[in-house]
């Protein structure tokens, strides 16, 4: 078994610097690339009942610029320089677009974190990293980061 491409998903949240570090230290001990994605959640979830307006459109566009600018920061802020990492901006169901992606790309192993962002977005979307490891292509390992 080789590891080659390791995909981390991340939320900007406190804990993805620490799971970020994770899949860095992964990625050295195999010699593997390394990617970090964040996918912003779209309202595709609702299209049965509920039709954005143009301000809304205009909104996951905005989302989407500003999370592309997030991510530089956030992988110059978590990662030393040598690190290479390349950073994805998604937008979609978070779960299904991390999982097609992974499948996509041939992912070998991906390296994300059991608790994110809480509260209502829980209540909403359920568990990410539940429906991912459930589903995934390739193995999960998840990382608690209170530990």
């Amino acid at each position: 078994m080789k590891i080659e491409k390791i995909l981390v998903p991340v939320d900007f949240s406190e804990n993805s610097h620490q799971i970020i570090q994770y899949g860095a230290y992964v990625a050295r001990q195999f010699g593997a690339e390394m990617e970090a994605i964040f996918v912003a959640q779209t309202f595709q979830d609702y299209s049965e009942f509920f039709e954005p307006h143009m301000p809304v459109i205009q909104f996951k566009e905005d989302l989407i610029a500003c999370a592309k600018d997030k991510m530089k920061s956030f992988l110059s802020e978590s990662l030393e320089p040598d690190i290479a990492c390349q950073g994805l901006v998604m937008a979609g169901d978070i779960a299904e677009t991390i999982l097609e992606h992974a499948k996509e790309k041939k992912i070998d192993l991906i390296v994300m974190g059991t608790h994110g962002y809480k509260g209502l977005e829980k209540v909403l979307f359920g568990s990410i990293a539940e429906k991912i490891v459930k589903r995934s292509p390739c193995p999960v390992l998840t990382v608690n980061p209170y530990r």
